[in-house]
């Protein structure tokens, strides 16, 4: 502390600014947890929710999270007058919102029943003025519930701000006002990608991924068919978090233990097309450079970019690697050779993948993904997805016994792995790429330049003589920025990664 400080006094505490952008920053940093809804700090401030009301000496009520901090400001939040406030603006919500609480998808980590019960809320004293509207379900990937919306516009400024889309936007004025897609479409009938960033900040069961749980769950049943799972790297990380697993612990082996009680007749990792996909793509892009063909090369593993590179850049679709996502080459590649194998027909094969990302299930039903009408991968379902079917099976996950991969598809490398992080496959390309331009092997296998968790990265390295020149992007919103330099002709980019969600595949 400097004698110089500037503080700000929150019930009674002196509190010292050190950069916070608003009160609600400065509040929690005293150790309390106003309620919000609007608020996501990688967000604009929107103000909407009322929820973080404080009073300030001399100045009345104002909202904590549009206001910035000044020294000398004397601040209270929990007065007779905010306790009411809040509980009024949370009632007025419950009003209006389906309270079909035990059957929603989001009610084991509902905001609005956190809120609620925080509150105070016994009883709602007010009547709804909405009538009921229909689910939208024509997106593979997510499903959006009108009536369980708070117009928190946590949607829509992640779907404008941070993948730069504005799939979904506010219309029509005072009780009418709801959240839709253009014209009153369907999510499936826009510009809606599917990457589920939208859902990831929903605070209620208004936007939920489009569950697969009763079709896996038929296949598992169904004594006809061979059921196998595929599970993707950043699984491993999320479904720990379902279930409360100390960080960094790996999980691997009881996950796969989980999916052997749950039916599966073999699960295997996705990490193993990965490290197909790392040399594929690897040598396409030293082929093109070779070639002298057009560069930059941009990555086509995640099903989120793609779908927006074909809505909003289609003519730098030749600039996309033309190998599939290693979800789609391991589903090929399972479904050429494990009915040869096992003396079964393609069509009793049943491929099930693990994913961190919804719009891996819009990906899995492209037609171009499927043979004589059989898909590649016949399910996708999400970690919150799996981390449920365990659940319902009554499978205490921590207690498990570890259990092994099967074989050969269980296998794979590092390069593999580091696929769900942003920077991952860049770093997984260039080790690949480095041995074959030297004809050496690595002396380190580490690109760190690569690595890093801002929206934009640039990197340029020196390998084997040659100048390689990097970026490494996540967010569509960063991705257009990028896009539109390359259309431009103002980009010297030799590869470029784009992963959707914010932090690669871990954040999906």
């Amino acid at each position: 502390m400097t004698m110089d400080q500037q503080f700000v006094t929150v019930e009674g505490r002196a509190i010292p600014i050190e950069g916070e952008r608003n009160l609600l920053e400065i509040i929690r940093k005293a150790g309390i947890e106003l309620p919000t809804f609007c608020y996501h700090s990688e967000l604009s401030v929107y103000g909407a929710c009322r929820l973080c009301l404080v009073e300030v000496a001399g100045r009345g009520v104002q909202g904590a999270c549009s206001t910035p901090p000044e020294p000398g400001l004397d601040i209270k939040v929990n007065t007779p007058q905010l306790r009411e406030i809040r509980k009024i603006a949370v009632e007025l919500l419950l009003a209006n919102h389906d309270l079909s609480c035990p059957s929603c998808f989001k009610s084991v980590d509902c905001k609005l029943m956190d809120v609620a019960r925080r509150v105070g809320v016994t009883s709602v004293r007010f009547k709804p003025v909405q009538e009921k509207a229909p689910l939208d379900f024509s997106s593979p990937s997510i499903i959006r519930d009108p009536n369980k919306c708070v117009l928190c516009g946590d949607c829509v400024r992640m779907c404008s701000e941070i993948q730069g889309i504005g799939a979904i936007g506010f219309a029509h004025r005072g009780h009418q006002t709801a959240v839709l897609p253009a014209f009153g479409k369907g999510l499936g009938e826009g510009e809606c990608v599917g990457c589920g960033q939208c859902a990831n900040v929903c605070p209620t069961g208004a936007l939920v991924p489009r569950s697969e749980m009763d079709e896996v769950l038929a296949a598992l049943a169904d004594p006809t068919k061979t059921v196998v799972a595929q599970v993707a790297p950043a699984v491993r990380v999320g479904l720990g978090e379902c279930f409360a697993s100390p960080a960094g612990d790996p999980i691997m082996g009881r996950m796969v233990a989980a999916l052997k009680r749950l039916g599966f007749d073999a699960v295997y990792d996705t990490t193993f097309a990965a490290d197909l996909t790392v040399i594929e793509e690897g040598q396409e892009f030293l082929t093109r450079a070779a070639a002298g063909e057009k560069l930059p090369q941009f990555t086509s593993c995640c099903p989120g970019w793609v779908q927006f590179a074909e809505q909003s850049f289609p003519e730098l679709l030749k600039n996309l690697s033309s190998c599939r996502s290693p979800q789609q080459m391991f589903g090929s590649l399972v479904k050429e050779m494990l009915p040869e194998k096992q003396g079964i027909a393609r069509k009793d094969l049943i491929v099930v993948s693990i994913m961190p990302c919804t719009a891996k299930k819009f990906e899995a039903r492209r037609p171009e993904f499927a043979v004589d009408g059989s898909p590649d991968v016949d399910f996708v379902l999400t970690t919150q997805e799996l981390a449920r079917m365990i659940d319902g099976a009554g499978l205490r996950f921590n207690a498990l016994e570890p259990e092994s991969l099967d074989m050969p598809f269980g296998f794979g490398t590092g390069a593999g792995v580091i696929f769900g992080a942003s920077g991952g496959v860049t770093e997984a390309v260039l080790r690949f790429a480095a041995e074959k331009i030297t004809g050496k092997p690595l002396a380190s296998v580490d690109f760190a330049a690569v690595r890093g968790d801002s929206g934009l990265r640039e990197a340029t390295l020196e390998v084997g003589g040659k100048t390689l020149r990097l970026a490494i992007v996540h967010g569509l919103a960063n991705a257009r920025a990028v896009a539109e330099q390359v259309v431009a002709g103002t980009s010297e980019y030799d590869l470029i990664e784009v992963m959707a969600c914010p932090g690669g595949c871990i954040g999906g």
